[in-house]
């Protein structure tokens, strides 16, 4: 249980995060025309940007730990 939960504790955090930021995003800057595709509706903007916080999940945290490739 442990495991799954260091597992999966911050790419969920990290797209619940995405997924406030679109909603911020979508109330603060939006559209109000409609034509902008994905700031016209918050679901989509929430999604996209939650998306975006999962893809960023996996690239923040994973330094190398003092080791050298060179």
């Amino acid at each position: 249980m442990k495991n799954n939960l260091k597992k999966w504790g911050k790419p969920a955090l990290f797209t619940g995060a995405g997924a406030l930021a679109g909603l911020a995003y979508y109330y603060l800057v939006g559209c109000s025309s409609g034509a902008c595709p994905l700031t016209s509706h918050p679901l989509v903007t929430m999604a996209y940007l939650g998306l975006v916080g999962w893809l960023l999940s996996g690239v923040v945290g994973k330094g190398r730990a003092g080791k050298c490739n060179m």
